[in-house]
């Protein structure tokens, strides 16, 4: 079987994808495109993928776009008795509530954070809006904390689906230097997901750039 993942490694909603690829023992193949490398823009990749973004896989002639998208199909095509995203419906669900949560609440102050501070030169920054991303960013990780008062992951006893989103820009959070506020039990959450050799090869071994 074929399978491409096409997308810059450094990309977030790419890393969810290779992180969800290697736990399922899944080959792929990845193609850069995006940010510096370009190539979303023509053609070609807006056949596949009209929105221009990344990620997009293509498997055996089938053609998917939209991270967490594609992750739930990886779990479901290849992986159906996985505990990464139980069959279970309410089980499932609970999965699904926090990795779409994390686009909702996470994604625009960790944008704000993350541009503000690794791709805005010093002198051009805002600080007043990289302040407010922090605290907004630092509410949304209240929010697992407190999930994690209850079991080791966000949505069960076991990693699940649930963890990738969040875990992804946790490696942010705790990487882009700047003075962050102390969460409870959120540390000790990211300490465990660097113990998983996938995360470790497609996010916690690289720089945040």
């Amino acid at each position: 079987m074929q399978r491409i993942v096409w997308g810059r490694a450094s990309s977030s909603n790419v890393m969810k994808v290779l992180w969800t690829l290697d736990e399922l023992g899944l080959p792929f193949e990845r193609r850069d495109v995006g940010g510096s490398f370009g190539k979303t823009d023509t053609p070609e990749y807006r056949a596949m993928n009209p929105t221009g973004l990344v990620p997009t896989l293509q498997e055996d002639g089938f053609t998917l776009w939209e991270s967490n998208a594609i992750c739930r199909y990886l779990c479901q095509a290849h992986a159906p008795d996985s505990k990464l995203w139980p069959q279970e419906a309410r089980a499932r669900a609970n999965v699904d509530r926090w990795m779409d949560a994390q686009q909702t609440v996470l994604g625009a102050p960790m944008t704000a954070v993350f541009w503000g501070l690794v791709r805005t030169p010093p002198e051009k920054r805002d600080m007043a809006a990289i302040a407010q991303g922090i605290q907004g960013a630092a509410r949304a990780y209240g929010l697992i904390a407190a999930q994690l008062q209850r079991s080791p992951y966000i949505a069960a006893e076991t990693f699940t689906l649930a963890d990738v989103p969040w875990g992804v820009h946790a490696h942010r959070w705790f990487n882009i230097d700047f003075d962050r506020p102390e969460i409870p039990g959120l540390r000790a959450w990211y300490d465990r997901l660097c113990e998983r050799p996938a995360y470790r090869t497609h996010i916690a071994e690289h720089p945040v750039v």
